[in-house]
């Protein structure tokens, strides 16, 4: 069993190493690394390696290795894009058993029938999907072409340098402008996620590095949304679209993802833009034909991890970030008014309270198929004044790709493809195509247009009659036809509410956690098929206090009361508001809904239906509908609305399963929303090196800003384990309030750099920055010799072949090399029969048919393994004794270096036919 003492930094991404080319496999003496896996040294440092059968799209979610259902680390990609190759340095698990490859909770390392989740939870036989019914109209159409005609240019402007990206990063815009608009017009930047950055014409292959090789071009990935820009600027918007390949080709290294550089990127753009309001003469060409701008009224639209990158964006621009953090240092001389997130990243966890959000969840993710981004709407609540509306936009059919016309097959100019996983033979009954619920391309983007145009009324312009197509009124915007959208929110004209995050009781039903191993207490154990957004897995095992209610009955009658810790007050409330989700392709369940005051008087405010949407094995599809009850019944029947104690939820239906996120006071209307002042956590990392004796303590560097006080949840790694220890913190700018000692022991024994990660997230009164850090300890011993030489390597067949591995010093961690089982010229070969059939089986995964040379099998590999603290060890081949007699057969061992190419001489081994 492989054993693993370290701790990744919690977010390492997207390094390019050298090409692999070889598939590569563990030996028979490890049967806990599967088919496909290995361990590489090279240069000092040790590396976990896994090879896809198939090449791996370059994607927004982040690809991580997963052992025992705990996070191992973020691999870097290879050139191949198959091989991913994680620094043991990065590891974060003690015993690599249970293996997984997982991207936003989906398995990348089994066929297309995997389960989008963790756990891997299947449903035997699932209803059949059917889409939605269609919603009424609402009283506007924002999706309609407004009475401007538009123009469209380019700028490109020197690249600018961002902390911790070697290469510059370019500063390029596509514009589209209303001709003819009075006045000073609203902004709409858009920001793409992370895609391929570099293609070569007529060639099908893409890359991810940065600059472009020669022969290669950018892909013009910031030209994707034009027709969503051409539809803000009928309305009167100036829109410019920017490029972050830079960004996307060196975000590997970034803890956060990338999402502080994006940050730095947008908020660079925006100051030009200042500077062009203010002295217009300066502006390039495309600015110029552009009416005057009004950066006071600013919308921010993002793509994927875009989405996480405006974000941030809106987040800095009121609470700025440490300097040395940041890539812009200017003044703010702009307002965010609002954000649109497209099927974001949210690998912080980090949303901005105070302004308001749209955040559309494809329902046929392919990409970030968890779909995280709910908790842009969820991650709000309670944090701050709770005015800015967020609204969670749940559209049926589409993929992630597809809002972006230069990642859609047929429209983009480099290759591109259809993210969802379908398998022709095992086509999924929701997202493949062709079927009812899947949208084409043409659909989904026009839809995508529609809502980015509703938040920019809303947000924006202050068009209130827009709330009802965004809050979970039930209101379609018809130019989004024939998509099915679906809408909740928080925020806005909410008042108090009963929310599981918080002090509650609840009896009936269950008190659940959305993250935590756990099935007894886990939100989503059903068994079935699928995953929701509401319980998007986060970086710790487990997480305190996100929580919802569990309802099952198997009878009509069966009460579930949620009590707050105090009674709440919904006086002047016109209804009560649920967030409820039961299973996908369900119909039908229904629910009363009741409250009770604190003297003990109840009333039913009525009942409740609601249906599952559509869902598969491979959709997150547990999503919340909104529904609401009227308390005029409440206050005809005399209850205190003052003191409001409990809630009460009935089903109604025979049996059955739902699930309440939260119930609110709600009123119509958008409020104005004033942000608040909120403190400031950055966490940071220290690297230090290890010593070779004594004991020193570090301190993991923490950065409070802004202004008040607040309240933080910290999260402290087990560097073993990667269980976590988490605390509530009082965080004060100018205060050391969050103080994290880490002791390092030196030593003269090489081993891996040791992390000892912290993460943090906001709890009330405050906003996170960077939301991982820690301390590294970097290893400063040599690292020994590994030498293999023959043991018993002239034998009968029966015995096994023996070589001795030696290392020159012992070490604290394991140490492998890499042998290729090689031919030796000229010579008889030994075969598939003349092994020991389980040695064989662990080597490869599976015993071929007939009789094939050792050395021509897929996984040709055996390690040479010395375990911690010893010199000496052996690596065998163990043979078999049959009745036929044969010739003296050869079978040949040589080593190889990290990118699986042989190197050095062959270690040859000698089997005898027995007498």
């Amino acid at each position: 069993m492989l054993t693993v003492v370290g701790v990744s930094p919690a977010v390492a991404q997207a390094r390019q190493p050298p090409d692999v080319r070889t598939a590569t496999a563990t030996d028979g003496n490890d049967p806990d690394l599967p088919p496909g896996w290995r361990i590489t040294h090279g240069d000092g440092n040790s590396a976990l390696e896994w090879r896809s059968p198939r090449p791996v799209p370059v994607g927004d979610a982040r690809v991580e290795f997963h052992a025992d259902g705990k996070l191992v680390g973020a691999p870097e990609p290879g050139n191949d894009g198959r091989t991913f190759r994680l620094p043991l340095d990065d590891a974060r698990t003690a015993e690599l058993t249970g293996l997984q490859v997982l991207a936003a909770g989906r398995r990348l390392d089994q066929g297309a029938d995997t389960a989008p989740d963790a756990r891997d939870r299947r449903s035997a036989k699932p209803p059949v999907p059917k889409s939605p019914a269609g919603l009424p109209a609402g009283s506007v159409d924002p999706g309609r072409p407004g009475a401007y005609r538009t123009a469209t240019g380019e700028y490109t402007l020197d690249p600018v340098r961002l902390p911790g990206f070697p290469a510059p990063v370019e500063m390029r815009g596509v514009v589209v402008a209303p001709k003819g608009a009075p006045g000073k017009r609203p902004v709409a930047l858009f920001l793409h996620g992370r895609h391929a950055t570099c293609y070569v014409p007529g060639g099908d292959e893409v890359t991810i590095d940065w600059p472009c090789a020669g022969g290669a071009e950018p892909i013009p990935s910031h030209r994707g949304y034009l027709r969503d820009q051409k539809l803000l600027a009928s309305q009167g918007y100036v829109t410019v679209s920017i490029s972050a390949n830079g960004v996307n080709g060196q975000d590997w290294d970034a803890e956060d993802g990338g999402a502080q550089a994006r940050s730095s990127l947008v908020r660079t753009h925006l100051a030009r833009w200042a500077d062009w309001a203010a002295e217009p003469a300066t502006a390039p060409a495309a600015v110029r034909r552009a009416p005057q701008t009004d950066l006071s009224r600013t919308l921010l639209v993002g793509h994927s991890r875009g989405g996480e990158g405006v974000n941030r964006a809106a987040m800095d621009s009121l609470y700025p970030p440490p300097a040395g953090q940041d890539g812009y240092r200017g003044k703010v001389r702009w307002h965010v008014r609002g954000t649109v997130l497209i099927g974001p990243t949210v690998f912080g966890q980090n949303p901005v309270p105070d302004v308001p959000s749209l955040t559309i969840l494809p329902g046929c993710d392919g990409d970030v198929s968890d779909l995280q981004g709910q908790v842009y709407a969820d991650g709000t609540r309670g944090v701050s004044r709770g005015k800015a509306l967020h609204s969670s936009v749940y559209m049926v059919g589409a993929n992630h790709n597809y809002f972006n016309s230069e990642w859609t097959p047929g429209r983009a100019q480099a290759p591109a493809d259809d993210d969802f996983w379908h398998d022709p033979e095992q086509p999924d009954p929701v997202c493949s195509p062709g079927t009812a619920t899947r949208l084409t391309a043409d659909q989904q983007h026009r839809a995508g247009a529609t809502y980015i145009a509703a938040a920019a009324r809303l947000f924006v312009a202050g068009d209130d009659r827009v709330r009802e197509l965004l809050d979970g009124s039930g209101r379609r915007a018809p130019s989004a036809d024939p998509a099915r959208v679906l809408t909740h929110a928080v925020g806005a004209n909410r008042g108090a509410g009963f929310l599981p995050d918080g002090p509650v009781k609840v009896t009936g039903g269950r008190l659940c956690s959305a993250i935590d191993p756990d099935p007894r207490v886990s939100c989503l154990d059903t068994g079935a098929g699928g995953s929701s957004p509401h319980f998007a897995y986060w970086q710790p095992e487990r997480e305190t206090g996100r929580r919802a209610v569990a309802l099952r009955w198997s009878a009509p009658g069966s009460a579930v009361k949620v009590r707050s810790e105090k009674p709440l007050s919904v006086k002047g409330a016109r209804s009560l508001a649920l967030r409820v989700f039961v299973p996908p392709n369900t119909t039908g369940t229904q629910l009363d809904v009741s409250v009770t005051d604190a003297a003990g008087k109840r009333a039913n405010l009525g009942r409740v239906r609601v249906d599952g949407l559509p869902g598969s094995d491979r959709t997150s599809s547990y999503w919340a509908r909104e529904v609401r009850v009227p308390l005029a019944s409440a206050t005809r029947a005399g209850l205190d609305l003052r003191r409001v104690a409990s809630l009460e939820l009935t089903p109604r239906t025979g049996s059955g399963q739902a699930w309440l996120m939260d119930a609110w006071a709600w009123n119509p209307g958008t409020p104005a929303v004033r942000e608040a002042p909120l403190t400031r956590v950055d966490i940071g990392r220290l690297k230090v090196k290890e010593g070779d004796s004594g004991v020193r303590t570090h301190h993991v560097p923490v950065r409070v800003s802004g202004k008040g006080s607040g309240t933080v949840r910290l999260y402290v790694l087990d560097p073993v384990t990667g269980t976590a220890e988490d605390r509530l913190v009082t965080v004060r700018p100018g205060r050391s309030s969050i103080d994290v000692p880490v002791k390092v022991k030196g030593n003269k024994r090489y081993s891996w750099d040791v992390s000892h990660d912290v993460l943090v997230k906001a709890v009330r009164g405050s906003v996170v920055g960077s939301h991982a850090g820690g301390v590294t300890t970097e290893n400063d011993d040599p690292v020994p010799e590994i030498t293999v030489e023959p043991a018993a390597v002239k034998v009968t067949e029966g015995q096994p072949l023996t070589w001795r591995v030696s290392l020159s010093a012992p070490a604290d961690v394991e140490m492998t090399k890499t042998l290729r089982i090689a031919p030796v010229p000229g010579r008889p070969e030994l075969s598939t029969k003349d092994v020991d059939p389980q040695w064989l089986l662990d080597l490869t995964g599976e015993v071929p048919d007939g009789e094939v040379p050792l050395s021509r099998l897929d996984y040709a590999y055996v390690w040479a393994s010395v375990p911690a603290g010893q010199t000496l060890a052996e690596v065998t081949v163990p043979t078999i004794r049959d009745q036929v007699a044969e010739q003296t057969e050869y079978v040949g061992l040589q080593h190889t270096d990290d990118e699986g190419e042989p190197h050095g001489p062959v270690l040859t081994g000698t089997v005898l036919d027995a007498p």
